[in-house]
């Protein structure tokens, strides 16, 4: 796919869709193309589409196949490895952020564009939810199609657990709804099987649950409690109800390294504090907020929002608690992490997992990371105009890490968190499920009109 349309052709598109097609240069076509993560920011598209409903995926799918173009959908445009962008055609869908729920059914229909803030947003008001991002600005498209989890995945399970429908449109531009009777392979592919490999997805619909009340604490430490904090709060999960989360964390950012553990219970303050109490016990934190709160005050209170700027991240999967001298080496990685103009920083942090993620088998569902305690994520950020030094000892720095921690873990990385520096991405993300995903690659798209780095089949 090489060909470098005409000037004809963009006329024949513009002439062929509803929305707006964008080229370089004019108003709008930054916003509608640029990636989140600024490591792939000097990625410019051919042109952008802008699309108004299904049919203009259709048609620009149909017109980049006329025209021999790439093409990449983009949603919330967060893919950590830049997948939300090439230098084709970009299927902007955020027009398509409708959502509805109904609260006597449970069912929550969104749109392939909808963010996180929509999705919220159509929920609440019917006080039923299921896991979702911690980011106002995710997409639906691209948490769901790589799994998706959230702090209430111990009890809720993955997103991608929580759909029951989705339409695509595939290669061929044809609409195909999938749940578990009709095109049920390609329904399976897309509950965890990764973003952009099927098809564009311009509809999900998901079963959601009734909400409870809960409470949130937000715990930090003094650097000198690290290997201490670790070790007690892995113990913690492993024995704490499901109701129960934790990101259990050490960054560092300037000069100041910072211990953090935050999550939520899906019960009482009380309740929380009584979970909590070996580690508050064995390290008393300098900072301690613990409070009830309603679900959608506790969704607030775990908002994550990045800074602007470019990063990497490599993950692991941790079947059981780190050992001591796991939780030693991963800090002292963290102690010299390199400096860089993002105040982000980097770090490492364990992600409370288990629970009902666990309770599905791991051919079940295209997501293959079925008996994991703990996700292991290590990131770093640079500043866009930061040195090429700089952003090459960052990058060390992670695969240095990455490599002293293999030792520890499973082998297996998180899709939502695309690392494209990982070479073994393949049995890394998908595992056992790799070939089942490539058959049904190649019977939906058998010319591999998808085709991106560490896609299905490439």
């Amino acid at each position: 796919m090489s060909r470098r349309p005409s000037d004809a052709d963009w006329r024949r598109l513009e002439h062929a869709v509803t929305g707006r097609v964008r080229r370089p240069g004019e108003t709008g076509f930054r916003a509608a193309s640029a990636p989140f993560n600024k490591r792939f920011a000097g990625i410019t598209p051919a042109g952008v589409v802008s699309v108004a409903g299904a049919a203009d995926v259709r048609r620009g799918i149909e017109w980049a196949r006329d025209t021999g173009v790439g093409v990449v959908a983009r949603g919330g445009g967060h893919s950590f490895a830049g997948h939300s962008v090439n230098t084709g055609l970009v299927l902007d869908l955020g027009a398509l952020n409708t959502v509805s729920a109904d609260a006597s059914t449970g069912l929550v229909t969104a749109g392939g564009g909808a963010l996180m803030t929509d999705v919220y947003a159509a929920i609440e008001p019917c006080e039923m939810a299921f896991a979702l991002g911690n980011s106002a600005t995710v997409g639906i498209g691209g948490l769901t199609l790589g799994g998706g989890c959230g702090a209430t995945s111990r009890a809720y399970g993955l997103t991608a657990d929580a759909l029951v429908a989705t339409t695509i449109v595939t290669a061929d531009g044809r609409l195909r709804h999938c749940d578990a009777e009709t095109n049920a392979d390609l329904f399976w592919a897309c509950r965890g099987g990764g973003g952009g490999n099927f098809g564009v997805n311009v509809s999900f619909t998901f079963q959601a649950r009734p909400v409870t009340g809960c409470a949130t604490y937000v715990l930090l430490w003094e650097s000198a409690d690290a290997a201490k904090v670790f070790s007690v709060l892995q113990d913690t999960v492993r024995r704490a109800p499901d109701e129960f989360a934790a990101r259990i964390g050490v960054s560092r950012a300037g000069g100041d390294t910072v211990v953090s553990a935050i999550g939520q219970h899906l019960g009482s303050a009380a309740e929380l504090r009584e979970i909590l109490d070996p580690v508050l016990s064995v390290a008393p934190p300098v900072r301690a907020v613990i409070e009830n709160r309603t679900f959608w005050q506790a969704k607030d209170d775990l908002r994550h929002e990045t800074a602007e700027g470019a990063f990497a991240a490599r993950t692991n999967i941790v079947s059981r608690p780190l050992p001591d001298e796991a939780i030693a080496t991963m800090l002292a990685f963290v102690e010299r992490r390199p400096g860089s103009g993002n105040p982000d920083g980097g770090g490492a942090a364990l992600f409370s997992w288990g629970g009902a993620i666990n309770r599905v088998g791991a051919t079940e569902t295209a997501f293959v990371h079925r008996d994991t305690m703990f996700l292991l994520s290590m990131d770093t950020s640079w500043a866009e105009d930061d040195e090429p030094a700089v952003v090459e000892a960052n990058l060390r720095w992670l695969a240095d890490l990455g490599e002293a921690m293999a030792p520890y873990v499973s082998g297996g990385a998180f899709q939502n968190f695309t690392d494209p520096d990982l070479a073994d991405w393949r049995s890394a993300y998908y595992g056992v499920n790799y070939p089942r995903l490539r058959r049904i690659k190649e019977q939906v798209d058998p010319d591999g009109f998808f085709t991106f780095a560490q896609s299905i089949g490439s």
